[in-house]
């Protein structure tokens, strides 16, 4: 299982939901044996500032160097607090969302950590612009977490599906998180009930479904708990959330995009389910294939 997971990357703005992602960070680098490396992304200024002239440009880089330095100092700081050893702190300027890519790609990181929100205000909404922008271009999945007041464990695993053959890379993802993480399994199917069918239709549908649940692919010698869920709800999200909500769920597995078309937007789904869930979410690009 060690193998699964072998570089995970832990990206900070030093919110307090970014603090918060750390201790997922560092407990999924202990499930799997695998490095743990920090990233903090210094907010750059505009190149027309440094073309202003050869003084203010110096300046410039000086105080962003000193802005990393000390960075690099507060990581140390909180890393020492939280008795936690970095294999490697990395400090960039720029974008954030771009380096974080960037720095995942060139470390061969396997995973991307990081709190759901961040410091600005626009990110107080739903989902911060920087995990938004994150997911919207990472290749790699992305676990996003929310500060929440009780004690961090990974022990309930809720995986949606839609009988679809992409779920099942998220099914595989699911498998390994829950044995690494000792973990049970629940695979929720939800029955949206925008349209408006009759009793009679409506338990004929359920049968239909329970069908497709009894002949899914069943793995031998896993010794996990498993169960499959079907539940009512008008849309899909709202039933997820409500879902892990009533149920202490600990963690949603969830492809991060829907269609190739939607590679520039979050699939409306996930989108609003990471958007609306106090649940972390471990969510899946595209373009990853079964682990």
């Amino acid at each position: 299982m060690g193998k699964f997971l072998k570089n995970i990357l832990w990206a900070t703005d030093f919110s307090a939901e970014s603090k918060a992602a750390l201790s997922s960070a560092h407990l999924f680098a202990k499930a799997f044996g695998a490095k743990l490396l920090a990233v903090h992304v210094v907010p750059d200024f505009s190149h027309a500032l440094y073309d202003a002239s050869p003084a203010l440009s110096a300046g410039l880089a000086k105080r962003v160097e000193s802005t990393k330095n000390k960075m690099f100092l507060d990581i140390k700081a909180l890393a020492k607090a939280e008795k936690i050893s970095f294999d490697k702190i990395i400090l960039k300027e720029g974008s954030a969302p771009k380096k974080i890519i960037e720095v995942s790609e060139e470390e061969k990181a396997d995973l991307i950590v990081l709190g759901k929100k961040g410091h600005s205000v626009l990110e107080n909404l739903l989902i911060g612009s920087v995990a938004n922008q994150v997911l919207r271009h990472s290749f790699i999945p992305v676990l996003l977490t929310k500060k929440r007041a009780k004690k961090l464990q990974y022990k309930k695993i809720l995986v949606p599906t839609d009988f679809t053959p992409k779920e099942q890379i998220e099914r595989d993802f699911a498998w390994k998180l829950a044995k690494a993480l000792n973990a049970s399994l629940t695979f929720l199917h939800v029955f949206e009930l925008f349209h408006k069918f009759s009793p009679s239709e409506i338990e004929v549908i359920f049968k239909a479904l329970h069908k497709k649940i009894q002949t899914r692919e069943q793995r031998e010698g896993e010794d996990i708990p498993i169960s499959e869920e079907i539940v009512r709800a008008m849309n899909a999200p709202a039933g997820i959330v409500d879902y892990a909500q009533a149920n202490n769920i600990d963690l949603i597995v969830i492809s991060s995009l829907v269609h190739k078309l939607e590679r520039f937007f979050l699939g409306s789904t996930t989108e609003k389910v990471i958007s609306y869930t106090d649940t972390a979410v471990f969510a899946i690009p595209s373009s990853v294939k079964r682990p």
